[in-house]
């Protein structure tokens, strides 16, 4: 399932297993605090979400595993981490909210994607419950079933 394009916003990167992997129970979307050259990297959109994960350290959350590749036309003295801990810029209340419901319902923070809107990055972070194989199975079993309805009806009108 593809985020929605807004006006206004270039979509970097998605995570397209996230859907597959969690139930996304909630959205918000996150600044992240980045250097030069990983937002020139970024806007060539050479960078890998998959294996990222964001955690609470204090009152702070910081995101993990994002993989951002070296800036192409960067020295090489003067280019960033690939792999380096990012900051996530929040309001205090959602940061709260969030820190209280991975606390008490155990859930996860999965980034889902990575844009850039008005000229800043911006990560949509979303709070999933983990599936287990035979869950991703009916999720699956259950999206063919309902394209397979949308085909017939589709089928049907066409045919009136």
């Amino acid at each position: 399932m593809a985020p929605k394009k807004k006006p206004g916003e270039n979509i970097v990167a998605t995570n397209r297993q996230a859907h597959r992997d969690y139930e996304i129970l909630d959205t918000w979307e996150a600044g992240v605090m980045l250097k030069g050259s990983e937002v020139k990297s970024l806007r060539e959109a050479k960078v890998q979400l998959r294996d990222a994960y964001a955690r609470f350290t204090g009152r702070e959350l910081f995101l993990l595993g994002l993989h951002i590749a070296a800036y192409s036309n960067a020295s090489a003295q003067g280019g960033h981490e690939l792999e380096r801990t990012r900051k996530l810029l929040l309001h205090e209340h959602e940061l709260a909210e969030m820190k209280m419901r991975v606390d008490q319902e155990h859930l996860t923070l999965v980034p889902l994607s990575l844009y850039f809107k008005n000229g800043r990055a911006k990560l949509e972070i979303g709070i999933g419950r983990g599936r287990k194989h035979y869950d991703k199975r009916q999720v699956i079993a259950q999206r063919d079933s309902d394209l397979d309805a949308k085909r017939a009806m589709a089928a049907r009108r066409r045919a009136d």
